[in-house]
């Protein structure tokens, strides 16, 4: 059963999933319901939300990014399912797998983030979410509610710690602005 997040919460990926080698962090939102005259004829609204990875090393320093402009880490550790512009369809709109085994021994810190592109503000936009998705057998780990209102276009999700053999996984959940991840840079190295 997965465990339902809270800002700040943190738990072992080695405890919550033994041998867990592969995760897939999954986001999904809905398209923003206009509402009509009467209640009718009102239509919807595509919210464009982009996944990102960004991988630290322990000095703080970027050393990789994976982002719908660069869809695999330069190592292949890291790939993204492709930038959907929408957010129509059920289930996870776009997602990021991290082959833990594979990510180089230089990166200590895995900051998963999310920006709307198309400029809305998370006050707006219904159903979103991510998750942790061990990758093997597809048991979800862990899930992170992103319904929190607010005039913030960008958040910064959960990081992804080594430590030894170990990851550990700490849903943030903190609230920044801007179109893509560079934008979130200042604010996300609080969290590294």
């Amino acid at each position: 059963m997965p465990i339902s997040l809270k800002k700040g919460q943190q738990i072992s990926l080695t405890k919550e999933a033994p041998g867990l080698s592969s995760v897939r962090m999954g986001l999904g939102w809905d398209a923003i319901k206009k509402k009509g005259f009467f209640g009718f004829g009102g239509g919807s609204v595509d919210v464009d939300l982009d996944a990102n990875a960004l991988m630290f090393d322990a000095q703080g320093q970027l050393v990789d990014a994976v982002w719908f402009r660069q869809l695999q880490s330069k190592d292949g550790a890291v790939q993204h399912s492709g930038d959907n512009r929408t957010g129509a369809g059920d289930g996870d709109d776009e997602s990021i797998t991290v082959n833990l085994s594979r990510l180089p021994a230089n990166v200590s810190t895995l900051i998963f983030s999310v920006n709307n592109y198309s400029g809305q503000d998370f006050g707006q936009i219904e159903n979103a979410y991510c998750r942790l998705v061990n990758t093997q057998g597809e048991a979800e780990i862990a899930r992170y509610d992103l319904s929190a209102g607010g005039q913030h276009s960008a958040m910064i999700l959960a990081s992804l710690k080594r430590q030894g053999s170990d990851w550990t996984m700490t849903a943030i959940g903190a609230t920044s602005k801007g179109r893509t991840y560079q934008d979130n840079l200042p604010d996300i190295k609080a969290y590294l």
